[in-house]
């Protein structure tokens, strides 16, 4: 082994050193390579005969390190500087190519163009009498002489001032004169032509300090006889000159336009920088300028009036020039920070253009633009004003634009990221990560336009995230974990997700998945849900990650196995703590998007082996818990951040749960964290209870599956010990303190997991009697714990809580204490539901215990005056009440699912610490569960409806329009539906038993209504639950037998609901009677079980999700496979499910047709679905009108027209057409006709005109001339709407004109609707005319149309209004044609029509006499063809 050499050796040692080595033969740790130059091709394609250059390079080699540097991925592609000069074309003379890419020094020479010297004296050199040439030093040039400046050395610029001065000591100066030219540097300057005065121009000193060169800036005259250069010149730039006085400054404008977008922009740059190079001559210029008067005295008297002349046009040319360019400020000492001194070396001259950079910068100022300004950001992620003027030594005017504004843009901040420096890559992911956090957090709400995210988003900030992840930097790699964790996940969320983890069904969370995804999967509706899911799997695989990300940034950031670099990170790398939890919250908010992302999660190797080797071990170092303690590395100490992880993990499915107790030994963990004490652990004393919090919350995840309840019996003293030491926080919770909140969360935690483990035994006797019978094919072993485990524990609990409830009435101490009171109350719901079902529990004990809590706690507490203002807050603290508390956050994307909480919910918000929702939630469900089991007790708590308070809030809520459903919303109102369902469930056991409840039946019963069509998915059991008891309950219709039909025959008769004729319209079968509309709603209102038996049955492809959610509700946990809900896309039901059969019915039918099958024979039960369908929305449009408002009136028009186009002759059976033409003649009243809209696109329904010329072919097929039918045909052609409809019915189907025989007393419809205003379709109105002429409208077949067509055609043939020249033609052609009618009486009804009458026979009045004018324009008209006809009489 050579050693090294040392300090204080030798040339000789080191000599000695070499002979060593090269003796040992031994291979040298580098080596010395020839590496090939890129853009002279391959190393390999070189001559090997041709001996290497001598200027080569030697590159130093080191072992396994590539040649090149690695390409960053997010950069662009390197472009060649000369492969876009060497494009060759296939048709490209090869000899042409040659000659001009000929690079050969031969071709370089014969293209040299000398210049033009016959003219330039010859000068020989002055002789002296030395030998050689005087030498001289530059410090004897003064310096005061100022020549033209420009990027001169200082050689060159002192051999310019002593050709100047030597220029001035033999020439004389023209005195009064400033002449200011171009000239090259190493020519001397010829003097102008003798006797002439340069031409130059004056300005006022308010129009600015530009002024006219008097000599040319571009043209020199060079190449030209030295006799005619400068003249030449000089008159091509007093034509220029002369051309501008004659412009205009709009003119000039117009042409400097048009130069600058015909000229390249290099060129316009070259001429600008020829400009700019005049600068010297400019500043002398101005110093000239500062003496005005004798500037303007030494000027000829003939060119005064040029200055004026050019004044605004050259300030114009000026202000633009500055626009488009920096204009250099000439700065002097006093500009300087530091002034320079002569002592300093090298610094006797002072360069002050290249010490530009040191002068201050010019104080920023708002812009006054209507585009706005960049924003810009300090290092803290703080908006910065744009006039802030903020000290340079904070650092934040390191960039290149708008350098005098302080702060980086994000564009600059995305460049500084992908920096080959280590600081301003990790700088800039950490300011990126703070603006982000500012974002979301709505501090730039109002002063930025546009969402930040969004952008960021858009300009691909995730995936430099993911980039910057893979960076073998430690601070760059935590400064991208920072910045994601920033973008993904708000801690405010998972704050109020663990609050509301202990509430009624808290346990169960909707995932956070966008509900924004493409519409492509909705195309195929035929498919079940399996098939959908494997093809929407499919489709997600083909396309790229950055389009998967654009909807769904988790599942686009799973695409690139992020999983696995994090592991990595983890296990490798080691970070600090703070990078440690940012990569355990943002695998926490993965695991919250889906089972198929815990999926992913549970199958990344060592992923979960090292956060549970690593965060959750069951010994660590003891120096954690001293206090001010200093955390160097989280690996190796508890961690409740990664307990918490592993209980979302878990509540992703029943397998996911199952793993992690049997392959990672969670059990052993369990048992460690929750035996011992929070006080004893050794961990900070905060950080020690969200561990145990975090722990007996897993397991209750655990317990919810039925999994882990083995740990019940061994650990049950502990449990006990638990509950027994509750109490105590009544003498703790008096003040407010983060100790008390938590300490309340792990004991509403340890009652949770008793609810669970509760609900888990009360169904051990059912599965293990079902183990026992053979019969069951599929068995399910019993849990391991078993009913009389449990029910020892209920004691403790209840006397908990009558010692709770006693500090109800302290305001303060019942909101720390309500969190655990709602667990408590949940728990004896639970209890006692299980209780009533055990066969060893003996019926009479629990009937006797449940009216002994009614009446020594639920009856004392409701009449509380607490319990009361908590009823009262119902409506302050509502969702649906309030839909702004669940709108989303200022800064939220659609493709990141958050719950909107960042900030904090206000105290008087559904979530919020003053809300009543959860524990009234309990205390309803615990009231449900006692009147479920003993319905005698049910007369007890009546008292619970009458409250004001809850009624006012029914009463506002349903009427209220719910707000959208997204994240935030959806979780929020899953809560608020629980309350209402209670209520209604408490309503539906009253109406039967108390004999006063009818007076709030029509509020229940409107509630009702509404939760259908508001319910979400994971709810399907409650609205099962409301369709079987309460939609179709006829308690909750008082109106059928409080004489409600009776009512509505009255209000017929009376016409008190409409001014409109409410004659329902006739059949083609003669036989049908006639019924009033009070007849079908009594009849109605019988077949009420009928019709919930026909809607029940309609729901049948909504039973795999009914099992699933009732396993949840019922609390058979052995069923549950997940605790996360189904994705939310909307509610459970459509807003039109009334519809729904008659829906269903069409579709059937429809696709039977599209395969080519007709449906001939309608089955029975077929005409009498249609007919409850029908009798449901009657009642309803007659008693709950309003609980149908969301339905639009086109829409409803839209369903009830699939009557017609379902089986044929349907509609010709007389239970449905008596219903049909009763629904007809509620939707044809005035306010339904005004409301009614055909044009705006309806839900359901890809578009209305195909619906609508669908029904015109089936009318055409199968309506026997029904005036039912055509009233239906008739009502969308109305002037308002679409003249589409119209053209198609008098332009494709002129054939149902024959049998729209609906007569004019029987049409619902008021006239003037089709005929106001007059038609302006000049198509139509030809149409019109022809349908009357050739006979295929008449007044017999078709009375409705007629009158609309006479109306129409009259009121244009005799309009004088001005119009185009092609429909006056076309009116006075009409009015001839009308006048030469062989019908008369047409012809009599086109010219003498005169306005719209009901009670005629004909629909419409007419004129006696035609009036004068009307008779004149005829005439006029007419005249060619009669002009004896002076007047017509009507005969």
């Amino acid at each position: 082994m050579l050693s090294r050499p040392k300090p204080g050796e030798s040339e000789a040692d080191l000599l000695q050193f070499q002979n060593q080595f090269l003796a040992a033969r031994a291979s040298p740790a580098v080596k010395i390579v020839k590496k090939a130059d890129k853009r002279k091709g391959e190393e390999g394609s070189t001559d090997p005969e041709r001996p290497p250059l001598q200027d080569n390079k030697d590159v130093v080699m080191l072992d396994d390190f590539p040649d090149a540097l690695p390409a960053l991925t997010p950069a662009p592609p390197k472009k060649s500087k000369t492969k876009s000069a060497c494009v060759h074309f296939e048709d490209e003379d090869p000899e042409e190519r040659l000659e001009n890419h000929d690079r050969h020094i031969t071709a370089v020479f014969s293209k040299i163009i000398e210049r033009d010297t016959s003219a330039v004296a010859v000068s020989m050199p002055v002789p002296t009498g030395d030998p050689f040439p005087k030498t001289f030093h530059r410090s004897e040039i003064k310096s005061e002489v100022k020549v033209e400046s420009g990027k001169k050395s200082i050689f060159a610029q002192k051999m310019a001032a002593r050709r100047a001065a030597e220029k001035a000591a033999t020439a004389p100066s023209a005195a009064g004169c400033v002449q200011v030219r171009s000239a090259a540097p190493d020519v001397p300057d010829p003097e102008g032509p003798a006797g002439k005065t340069p031409l130059t121009s004056v300005r006022d000193d308010k129009a600015g300090d530009f002024l006219t060169p008097q000599w040319p800036c571009l043209i020199t005259g060079e190449g030209l006889g030295s006799q005619k250069s400068e003249q030449e010149a000089q008159a091509i730039h007093k034509e220029n000159l002369e051309k501008l006085q004659s412009m205009s400054e709009e003119e000039i404008l117009q042409e400097k336009e048009r130069l600058l977008a015909q000229l390249d922009s290099s060129l316009v740059a070259f001429l600008k920088s020829r400009r700019g190079g005049n600068e010297g001559q400019k500043k002398e210029l101005k110093m000239e300028q500062n003496r005005p008067e004798e500037f303007v005295e030494s000027l000829p008297v003939a060119e005064h009036g040029v200055g004026p002349s050019l004044c605004m046009q050259e300030s114009s040319l000026e202000e633009s020039v500055r626009k488009e360019e920096n204009m250099k400020v000439e700065i002097t000492d006093d500009d300087l920070p530091v002034k320079p001194r002569k002592e300093w070396i090298h610094m006797d001259n002072v360069e002050f253009e290249k010490l530009e950079w040191m002068k201050d910068l010019p104080s920023p100022r708002q812009k006054k633009t209507k585009k706005g300004m960049q924003a810009r950001f300090s290092l803290k992620g703080e908006l910065i004003p744009a006039d802030a003027d903020l000290p340079t030594h904070l650092g934040l005017h390191h960039h290149g634009e708008e350098a005098e504004r302080a702060g980086y843009s994000l564009q600059e901040l995305f460049h500084l990221s992908r920096s080959q420096v280590i600081q301003q890559r990790t700088l800039a992911l950490q300011v990126l990560g703070r603006v982000v956090q500012k974002a979301k957090a709505g501090e730039f709400a109002s002063s930025l336009k546009g969402s930040i995210l969004r952008l960021l988003l858009d300009a691909g900030f995730l995936f430099l995230l993911r980039f910057s992840l893979d960076d073998s930097v430690d601070n760059v790699m935590a400064a991208s974990v920072g910045a994601l964790r920033a973008l993904l996940v708000s801690l405010d969320d998972e704050k109020y997700l663990d609050w509301t983890f202990s509430w009624y069904q808290g346990i169960a969370a909707f995932p956070f998945v966008p509900n924004n995804e493409e519409d492509e999967e909705e195309e195929e509706e035929e498919l079940n849900g399996t098939e959908k899911s494997h093809d929407k799997k499919l489709k997600d695989e083909n396309k790229p990650d950055p389009d998967v990300a654009r909807y769904d940034v988790v599942k686009g950031i799973l695409r690139t196995r992020i999983q696995h670099r994090l592991r990595y990170i983890l296990e490798v790398v080691r970070p600090v703590p703070a990078v440690v939890l940012d990569i355990l919250h943002i695998l926490t908010h993965i695991a919250r998007h889906s089972s198929e992302a815990c999926s992913q999660l549970l199958d990344c190797p060592r992923l979960i082996e090292t956060i549970v080797r690593e965060f959750l071990p069951t010994q660590w170092d003891p120096q954690v818990a001293e206090p001010g303690c200093l955390l160097t590395s989280l690996h190796g100490v508890a961690c409740a951040t990664a307990m918490k992880f592993i209980r979302v993990l878990a509540s992703g499915g029943r397998n996911a749960a199952a793993r992690l107790f049997n392959k990672y030994e969670m059990k052993s963990r369990l048992s460690r964290f929750i035996a011992e004490d929070p006080l004893d652990l050794l961990l900070p004393r905060e950080e020690a209870i969200r561990l145990s919090t975090e722990a007996f919350r897993l397991w209750a995840v655990a317990a919810a599956y039925g999994q882990a309840c083995d740990l019940y019996r061994d650990l049950y003293p502990v449990l006990v010990r638990i509950l027994q030491s509750l109490p105590e926080l009544l003498s703790t919770c008096h003040g407010k303190s983060p100790v008390i909140e938590l300490s309340i969360q792990r004991a509403a935690a340890v009652v949770t997991l008793l609810t669970h483990v509760t609900q888990t035994a009360g169904y051990t006797a059912e599965l293990q009697a079902k183990l026992s019978s053979s019969e069951d094919s599929e068995q399910i072993p019993p849990p391991p714990v078993a009913w009389n485990q449990v029910s020892g524990l209920q004691p403790f609990l209840e006397t908990n809580l009558k010692k709770f409830l006693q500090e109800i009435s302290q305001t303060e101490t019942w909101q720390t204490l309500q969190p655990l009171a709602t667990t408590y109350v949940i728990y004896l719901a639970v209890y006692y539901s299980a209780c009533s079902q055990q066969p060893s529990i003996n019926p009479i004990d629990c009937l006797e215990e449940l009216e002994r809590l009614t009446s020594e706690v639920l009856q004392p507490l409701l009449s509380q005056p607490a319990v009361h203002s908590m009823w009262d807050l119902l409506r302050p603290c509502s969702a649906l009440c309030n839909p702004l508390s669940c709108s989303p956050a200022p800064e939220s994307v659609s493709s990141i699912a958050s719950l909107s909480c960042t900030g904090g919910k206000p105290p008087l918000s559904l979530v919020g610490s003053k809300s009543p929702f959860p524990f009234l939630t309990a205390l309803l469900f615990l009231i449900n569960s006692i009147t479920h089991i003993h319905k005698g007790l049910t007369s007890k708590y009546s008292s619970v409806l009458d409250f004001r308070g809850l009624k006012d809030y029914l009463h506002q809520s349903w009427q209220t329009r719910p707000p959208s459903v997204t994240p935030s919303s959806a979780w929020i109102l899953r809560h608020e539906y629980h309350l209402q369902y209670f209520v209604l469930a408490l309503a539906q056991r009253m109406a039967g038993t108390c004999p006063d409840y009818a007076q709030h039946a029509s509020l229940h019963h409107c509630v009702a209504m509404a939760l259908l069509s508001r319910l979400l998915p994971g709810s399907e059991h409650l609205a099962y639950e409301v369709l079987l008891d309460l939609a179709f309950n006829p308690e909750f219709l008082p109106e059928g037998k409080a004489g409600g039909p009776e009512a509505a025959d009255f209000s017929d008769i009376l016409h008190l609901d409409t001014s409109a004729k409410l004659a329902q319209p006739g059949s083609a079968a003669a036989f049908f009677s006639k019924a009033t509309r009070g007849a079908l709603l009594r009849e109605s209102y019988q077949n009420l079980p009928f019709i919930r038996s026909c809607y029940l049955s309609h729901f049948v492809h909504l039973q795999p999700a009914l099992r699933r959610s009732q396993a949840s509700y019922q609390g058979r946990n052995y069923l549950i496979q997940s605790m996360l809900l189904p994705e939310v896309k909307g509610p459970i039901l459509p807003s039109d499910w009334p519809f729904l059969p008659l829906i269903s019915l069409y579709n059937k039918v429809t696709n039977a047709e599209t395969r080519g099958a007709v449906l001939n024979s309608l089955p029975l039960d077929l005409v009498n679905t249609v007919t409850w369908n029908l009798q449901w929305v009657l009642l309803l449009e007659t008693w709950r009108a309003k609980t149908l408002q969301s339905i639009p009136a086109a829409a409803k028009l839209a369903r009830l027209m699939c009557v017609f186009l379902t089986g044929g002759d349907l509609f010709l059976e007389a239970p449905i057409h008596r219903h049909t033409a009763a629904l007809l003649s509620m939707y044809c009243q005035p306010k339904a006709l005004d409301s009614l809209n055909l044009d705006a696109p309806l839900p359901g329904l890809a578009s209305f005109h195909d619906l609508y010329i669908s029904l015109l072919e089936q009318f055409e097929g199968v309506s026997f001339g029904d005036p039912l039918f055509g009233v239906f045909v008739l009502l969308p052609l109305q002037k308002r709407f679409s003249v589409h409809l119209r053209l198609s019915v008098f332009g494709e189907h002129t054939s149902i004109l024959r049998a729209l025989g609906v007569p004019l007393q029987q049409f619902p419809v008021p006239l003037e609707r089709y005929t106001s205003p007059p038609e302006d379709n000049l198509n139509l109105l030809r149409l019109y005319f022809r349908t009357l002429v050739t006979g295929a409208l008449r007044h017999s077949w078709c009375p409705v149309l007629y009158v609309v067509a006479v109306a129409h055609v009259n009121s244009f043939i005799f309009s004088q209004d001005s119009t185009t020249q092609e429909a006056d033609a076309a009116r006075k052609s009409m009015l001839r044609k009308t006048w030469l009618l062989v019908d008369e009486t047409l012809k009599k009804h086109l010219l003498y029509y005169r306005l719209l009458n009901a009670e005629s026979p004909l629909g419409f009045d007419l004129y006696e006499q035609l009036p004068p004018m009307r008779l004149k324009y005829l005439q006029m008209v007419t005249q060619k063809g009669n002009k004896e006809n002076a007047a017509v009489p009507v005969s």
